[in-house]
């Protein structure tokens, strides 16, 4: 069975967790509608038509823009534990950076990453290996890094493409141990939360507590994770607060009970259906109420762990104990998880009447920005080796209804740039947000990796903020542009809310005179010469 054409797609939204939203939407409409026929039929008077018919038709218009979202967006995620192993050269299959319709969001978690202390510390100096990898790969595809988290060998990344960036706003990261008594990183979460075009979401990589007999610990560190971590933003302080959660990571569930001669049989003749109902995570979820919150796909690809290195065959080493004498060889499982959590709708109390109930829960329905997401696909890709665990991939669509579609800020270069005189740039402020005078504008070449990785900056205006709509114009020094020229952008980064939020249209740089004089460029370049 291809676990890419076969699996059913799932589906949640903002209003419900279970149901679709589009089809009750679908169903009001349709009943609005038929009203409004009705009372075109049996119409006494000019008036009461006029009345009759515009109320309608208001109403059906109102659940249309209401209910049914007009953007969709491609979210693609993988979890990974690499074991301290090195990234392969290719991650294409990985990322599947063909596939149509193509990809928005990227939200990669990793677990194990090297994190020996020497590692360590170099990689909090330089990105390590891993996030080279995924920004060399995807940051000629038009993707940009918009942040990453790493808490010792646990590492998260997010990458939008490059149009996005002005609409992914108030960006945060945070961590939380729960390895050695909650001091050691080893085991725990990072976070990253964002509002993408008003929509309020977050994605959060696990590790949890390892072995078959801590099932209990890991669903208490989970929960754990889910209660304590905070950021400082007033609307959203608590991951839960956010519209979507996007939950995975090497969770450590094991398969309980069944043998390990029962499992590779159920494994090989591909009835993975009969050790589901022994997975410790589907089991926990019918005695967890949070846990209910979370969906999750059909497990139609094999456990995805524990396999010999470079190979796909599950575990034959007999793993050693702490005295030195063989252990038992490890049971597949389906350790690495992909879980969603749509905010469920909030419940009137038990204190109120009867119609203070009816009447709460249709404000609350009634939700201005919906957002439904439905997993289009949820599997493994068993031609990686370089670890004992396999990565695990699943795909979203993403449809909301934006809450804004306007940049904050406007940016935009000023006549022709070169590196033989001082340039200008303009910037206006579109509309009223926390700026800051350590705001700055960078110069960024197009296929550019991450918010750091200008090639020049300059500060905003210093002193007084700028009025909405004011035009200010900056000069940047001919010594801090480019020699060769090429095609770049300008981005306007706010440092309150750690993310580009304005971005020039494409523009080219000359080469300069400078350039053709020194020899980086042939003699007739732009019509100038030696």
């Amino acid at each position: 069975m291809d676990p890419w054409t076969d699996s059913p797609r799932v589906r949640s939204d903002s209003m419900s967790s279970s149901a679709s939203q589009g089809s009750r939407s679908k169903t009001v409409l349709r009943q609005r509608l038929s009203q409004l026929m009705t009372c075109i039929e049996d119409l006494s008077s000019d008036d009461e038509a006029s009345e009759e018919v515009s109320r309608t038709l208001d109403e059906a218009f109102q659940l249309c823009g209401r209910f049914i979202p007009s953007d969709t967006f491609r979210l693609h995620m993988v979890t990974w534990n690499v074991a301290t192993a090195e990234p392969p050269e290719d991650v294409t299959a990985l990322l599947q950076l063909d596939v149509q319709p193509p990809t928005d969001l990227y939200a990669i978690g990793l677990q194990e990453v090297n994190a020996t202390p020497v590692r360590f510390i170099s990689d909090l100096i330089v990105e390590d290996s891993w996030s080279h990898v995924f920004m060399n790969m995807l940051a000629p595809r038009g993707f940009v890094k918009v942040t990453s988290v790493r808490m010792q060998g646990l590492l998260l990344l997010i990458f939008a493409k490059q149009a996005h960036l002005p609409f992914i706003r108030n960006v945060r990261t945070t961590y939380t141990r729960t390895g050695i008594f909650g001091y050691w990183g080893n085991k725990g979460g990072v976070s990253v939360r964002f509002s993408f075009y008003g929509h309020m979401v977050c994605f959060l990589n696990c590790h949890l507590a390892a072995h078959m007999n801590y099932a209990l610990q890991r669903v208490d560190e989970f929960e754990h994770i889910l209660e304590t971590q905070e950021f400082d933003i007033e609307d959203t302080p608590q991951i839960r607060d956010h519209k979507v959660v996007f939950c995975f990571g090497d969770l450590n569930f094991r398969i309980a009970d069944h043998g390990l001669h029962f499992l590779r049989s159920s494994i090989n003749s591909g009835r993975l259906n009969l050790l589901w109902s022994r997975d410790q995570l589907i089991m926990m979820k019918m005695k967890e109420p949070f846990l209910q919150e979370f969906e999750e796909g059909p497990l139609h690809f094999k456990p995805t762990y524990k396999f010999n290195r470079n190979s796909d065959t599950y575990d034959t080493s007999a793993s050693k104990t702490w005295l030195g004498f063989n252990g038992k060889k490890r049971k597949p499982a389906w350790t690495d998880r992909i879980l969603w959590r749509v905010k469920p709708k909030s419940l009137p109390s038990e204190d109120d009447d009867d119609d203070e109930k009816a009447s709460t829960s249709t404000d609350d329905g009634q939700d201005e920005c919906p957002i439904l997401v439905t997993q289009d696909k949820y599997t493994s890709d068993m031609s990686y080796g370089v670890s004992d665990h396999k990565p695990v991939i699943a795909t979203f669509s993403v449809e909301l209804k934006k809450g804004f579609d306007t940049a904050l800020v406007h940016v935009s270069p000023v006549g022709v740039w070169s590196a033989d005189q001082d340039a200008l740039l303009t910037y206006t402020v579109q509309e009223d947000f926390m700026s800051s005078t350590w705001d700055w504008i960078g110069l960024y070449k197009v296929g550019f990796k991450s918010a750091s990785d200008y090639e020049t900056f300059v500060w905003v205006r210093e002193g007084e903020l700028p009025e909405i709509n004011e035009v200010i114009q900056i000069s940047v020094d001919k010594d801090e542009i480019p020699l060769l020229g090429g095609h770049y952008v300008l981005g306007y980064y706010s440092t309150n809310m750690q993310s580009i939020i304005g971005l020039s249209t494409s523009f080219q740089i000359l080469e300069s005179k400078r350039a053709v004089m020194e020899g980086l460029v042939p003699e007739d370049v732009n019509g100038l010469s030696k």
